[in-house]
């Protein structure tokens, strides 16, 4: 595959207790592309993607084996600092969890605690960030509002702004639009095809015809195995595996 690798996982292996969840998996992802993970219910993608940032590790009894690789650094490694891993990434996840503060403060957030203090620097950054998800419009004569009066498509918006502004890398999402309403979830899709000039976007989604709309690569995983992965096209147009077939024509699910 030509492209050049922003996420490399080599042999992972998770165990929560005596469940084997994920089973020797190795893939590439794509920088500057969006990589979508799709499988029936229970095979594994939230696990894989939750791996990316190390969230696995506050559930209890997990094991972690292999590597995984973030710009050529194993993130599993014992020194790596976690929280600045988890900057270089923004994790969505199905239903918005906005802080209880004000709009302007949701955004304000990240930065203030990394650092910026000054009053003018963090209103540009809200202003910036707020039409960088097509949101200034919507809440411009309300940022000192609670951001938990905005609509729940309002609200994953400010969240992805929310992440965008401590300037991450990556932008994984679980499920992101399951919890919106039909026109939230377009406005959504719309940011991330958008997104991906600058950023690695990896989604987790059952909804194939999302999937077909959004995906440069496919990750497919069945009982915690990758049955196959690759360019789009390709895995759409002509799956290698029996199981891909099957699960594109809806045989299993």
């Amino acid at each position: 595959m030509n492209f050049e690798t922003q996420i490399s996982v080599k042999n992972l292996n998770v165990y929560y207790g005596s469940e084997h969840a994920l089973k020797n998996i190795n893939v590439e992802i794509p920088k500057n592309k969006i990589t979508v993970i799709i499988g029936p219910s229970g095979c594994g993608k939230t696990t894989l993607l939750k791996s990316f940032n190390r969230l696995l590790e506050i559930v209890e009894g997990v094991n972690i084996q292999g590597e995984i690789f973030v710009d050529g650094e194993n993130i599993l490694d014992d020194n790596i600092d976690v929280t600045l891993l988890r900057k270089k990434m923004v994790l969505l996840s199905q239903k918005p969890a906005v802080l209880p503060m004000s709009i302007f403060d949701n955004i304000a957030y990240g930065p203030k605690i990394h650092g910026i203090r000054e009053r003018k620097k963090l209103t540009k950054i809200v202003e910036h960030f707020l039409k960088e998800t097509s949101l200034w419009n919507e809440v411009k004569d309300k940022l000192n509002k609670p951001a938990s009066q905005l609509s729940i498509g309002q609200q994953q918006r400010l969240c992805l702004a929310r992440g965008l502004a401590v300037n991450p890398e990556i932008i994984l999402g679980d499920e992101p639009t399951s919890a919106l309403d039909p026109i939230s979830s377009q406005k959504i899709e719309g940011k991330f095809l958008e997104l991906k000039n600058d950023y690695t976007v990896v989604i987790v989604t059952h909804i194939l015809r999302q999937a077909k709309r959004l995906a440069d690569y496919i990750i497919f995983l069945y009982l915690g195995e990758v049955i196959e992965y690759g360019p789009a096209a390709e895995i759409f147009k002509n799956p290698k595996e029996k199981l891909t077939r099957e699960y594109l024509k809806g045989i299993i699910s």
